[in-house]
C-alpha cells in the first residue's frame, strides 16, 4: 500500500469515527438524559470503528516514521466530538508535506 492511500485511509476513518463519536455522544444524552434507548445498539459498532482508525494512525505513522507519542495523540483524537475533524485536517496537510518531500527525493522531514 502506497503512503498515498494510507494517508487516504486515514482520512475516511478519520471522517468515518468523527461522525460515529457525535452518534455515540447522542446516543448517551439520549440514554441517560432522556431514557431513550434507541441506539443502544451503536456502542459496540463504534468501538470496531474506532479500532480500524487506530490501524489507519498506526500504519500512516509507521510508514511517515513518526514518533509513537505524536502518534498516540493521533490515536487519542478519536476519542474527543469534533477534534478527529480537526486533527484530521492537520495530519493530512503535515502527511502530505512529507509524502511529497519524500517522493521529491529531498529527504526532508517536516
Amino acid at each position: 500500500m502506497s503512503d498515498r492511500a494510507k494517508l487516504k485511509f486515514f482520512q475516511v476513518m478519520a471522517f468515518v469515527v468523527g461522525v460515529a463519536l457525535l452518534v455515540l455522544t447522542t446516543h448517551m444524552v439520549l440514554r441517560y438524559g432522556f431514557q431513550n434507548h434507541a441506539l443502544d445498539w451503536w456502542a459496540m459498532p463504534h468501538g470496531f470503528l474506532y479500532m480500524i482508525y487506530l490501524v489507519s494512525v498506526a500504519l500512516l505513522g509507521f510508514a511517515l516514521r513518526w514518533e509513537i507519542g505524536p502518534m498516540v495523540l493521533v490515536m487519542l483524537a478519536g476519542c474527543v466530538p469534533f477534534l478527529s475533524f480537526w486533527v484530521e485536517h492537520r495530519v493530512t496537510r503535515m502527511a502530505r508535506a512529507q509524502i511529497e518531500a519524500r517522493e521529491s527525493g529531498a529527504g526532508v522531514r517536516v
